[in-house]
């Protein structure tokens, strides 16, 4: 097969496998986040938005012949299910970050894969193998964000009710930077919001209970 009429998550993890890339080379050959890999190789089945499939298109049109054709084969079916996964598959581990600056705390709207579109976040960020999730947390905020945090305290892991994903969060302080959408192909935009007034934009069932306590402290 040698065109894709609609990507999928499976597809796109194959052409990463015939292009012999990391989830880190290949988040940068597409200009997209790590944590956007690894849900596709948590989730084989996931339609990417419309604005991914075109990523997808240009990258799989500009591969060599070589590595078009391994993605052929893969596709195909002719290595079958044993084909050994692309370099850095891993189990997703999310490290999330509640950042608060006096009464507000930092959040990102997503650009989503599912039916609505767009959802409110705390930022966050895949946490790579070997690597430690304060870390990630730390890193991943100012890459999305711009803002410069410190980890304050460790709230808990859990797996998340609505991906399914590990999620470790982190309730953090902030240092220095402007709020700033630095990640435009993942994110619609950042912003700082009431502490009190989070639950407008992020459904308070879907929030992990000891980050809800930490905003309601003192609101």
């Amino acid at each position: 097969m040698d065109v894709i009429e609609v990507w999928s998550g499976r597809h796109a993890c194959l052409l990463q496998s015939a292009l012999r890339l990391t989830n880190e080379q290949f988040a940068a050959r597409l200009g997209i986040a790590v944590r956007t890999v690894a849900a596709w190789h948590a989730d084989p089945a996931v339609v990417p938005r419309k604005e991914m499939q075109q990523l997808l298109d240009t990258v799989h049109e500009k591969a060599p012949p070589t590595a078009r054709q391994r993605f052929a084969l893969l596709v195909s079916g002719e290595r079958g299910s044993s084909a050994p996964g692309p370099a850095g598959a891993q189990a997703l581990r999310v490290a999330i970050a509640v950042v608060i600056r006096d009464s507000e705390v930092l959040l990102v709207c997503r650009r989503d894969d599912d039916a609505t579109g767009l959802s409110w976040q705390f930022p966050a960020g895949v946490i790579k193998p070997g690597a430690r999730a304060e870390t990630a947390t730390v890193r991943e905020t100012l890459d999305e964000t711009g803002v410069h945090c410190a980890i304050r305290q460790q709230l808990g892991n859990r797996l998340h009710p609505v991906t399914g994903v590990l999620c470790e969060y982190f309730l953090c302080e902030y240092l220095a930077g402007q709020a700033t959408n630095s990640d435009a192909v993942e994110n619609i935009d950042v912003m700082w919001v009431p502490r009190n007034a989070v639950t407008r934009f992020i459904p308070v069932d879907t929030i992990f209970p000891p980050a809800l306590a930490v905003l309601e402290e003192q609101t």
